[in-house]
């Protein structure tokens, strides 16, 4: 049976608000602006061409496939606790291009319809809706329209929605959502942390760097986490719940410590190797700093506790392979050379962001051809330290 889907996109905008601001204040969101300008640049490859994020996002999918216990454990738990509201209003934060936002979307209706049927209530409306950064190819994603329809087990009315806006500001009206769903977004921090030092063609943080980058790097996603806790508390209704997956770290004793298959470990040594055989230069490699984090279990609790606004109802360690996935799909040929599917994924995720820095200073097939060797010199490493983390929240 086929549900009726509206498609429309939303944009949310600060401008659109009815308040006057002084000229301090407008220099003062302009400087603030000024310091987001790397938000912009961080949609996945677009389309669905072979370097695409629709084409390569598997890990996503298994990391999906891995978390749905606890997804339909909490949608039940939702519909339950808000005594069957008419009306459920779902979003997917950071939903990108391609199919996955639509298999949870289609986990989490047929969840809500199937509990509806067990215990005798009429199936609400359900209004889904997928968030992502405006630059982000919505277009690619409603393609999959049909494929989600399919997904559905009944003729529960769903409307589909594109919500486009960062998630480190509000976007939806007060006490309007019921569930919220999202995959790896949360890691995604709004602006390079200030400060760092010279990090010596590195990336992100490595055993060599400061204790001071790690500190720089662990503020920013405080700031930024308890941006996006306090933004959602205010947009969610109470009892509602909230199920985030994030690419974590098992390491506390050292925080600087990142494994040598770490997947920006190994963008590190691909960079590098540009450098050393001339095709880059190393002061546009030590210029270039991630704006992402990888927390560890503690850190994200304790900005949880901190904020205030959500209990912490479920918490899971699981570990993280970037490659090697079982999925059956035709997206992707099994005939891949050793490393080749994992550097695809990585460069789905940072193409966007490498061009937008380096330019025509870097040949983008010849930097994810390195990354694939190294990915296949470390594929019978042992000593991960990158987890996935799925914790469940409810609104207080």
């Amino acid at each position: 049976m086929y549900a009726f889907i509206l498609c429309i996109f939303v944009y949310t905008c600060d401008r659109c608000r009815c308040d006057v601001k002084s000229e301090n204040e407008m220099s003062k969101d302009d400087e603030e602006t000024s310091n987001y300008t790397g938000v912009s640049i961080l949609s996945m490859s677009g389309g669905d061409g072979q370097n695409s994020y629709a084409t390569n996002s598997l890990l996503q999918r298994r990391v999906l496939s891995m978390s749905k216990p606890i997804l339909v454990k909490n949608t039940k738990e939702m519909m339950t606790n808000l005594d069957f509201p008419k009306c459920i209003k779902v979003a997917d934060l950071g939903c990108s291009s391609g199919q996955n936002t639509f298999l949870a979307m289609s986990e989490i209706v047929n969840t809500i319809t199937a509990l509806c049927q067990e215990q005798n209530q009429n199936p609400p409306e359900i209004d889904c809706c997928l968030n992502d950064l405006p630059g982000n190819d919505f277009n690619t994603t409603f393609k999959f329209i049909r494929f989600f329809n399919d997904k559905l087990t009944s003729n529960t009315p769903c409307f589909v929605s594109g919500v486009p806006g960062s998630f480190h500001s509000r976007l939806f009206p007060s006490k309007s959502l019921h569930f919220i769903h999202s995959i790896y977004g949360v890691n995604y921090l709004s602006k390079v942390p200030e400060g760092l030092e010279k990090n010596k063609m590195s990336v992100y943080i490595t055993s060599s760097s400061p204790l001071s980058e790690y500190k720089a790097y662990l503020n920013q996603f405080q700031r930024d986490f308890t941006t996006i806790l306090r933004m959602r508390s205010e947009e969610m209704v109470s009892k509602g719940r909230m199920v985030i997956t994030l690419f974590g770290r098992n390491t506390i004793d050292d925080p600087l410590y990142r494994g040598c298959c770490h997947h920006l470990t190994l963008l590190s040594d691909s960079l590098r190797d540009l450098v050393f055989e001339g095709l880059v230069s190393a002061s546009k490699v030590n210029s270039f700093n991630m704006p992402f984090y990888d927390p560890n279990e503690e850190e994200v609790k304790e900005i949880i506790r901190n904020e205030g606004s959500f209990k912490i109802n479920d918490f899971e360690t699981h570990a993280f392979d970037l490659g090697h996935s079982k999925e059956e799909s035709g997206l992707q040929s099994c005939r891949a050379k050793p490393g080749e599917k994992e550097a695809n994924c990585i460069r789905a995720a940072f193409e966007t962001m490498l061009v937008a820095h380096f330019g025509d200073a870097i040949n983008i097939d010849t930097l994810f051809a390195r990354y694939a060797h190294h990915v296949s010199q470390h594929a019978s490493c042992k000593n991960k330290t990158s987890v996935t983390l799925v914790v469940s929240l409810v609104r207080k």
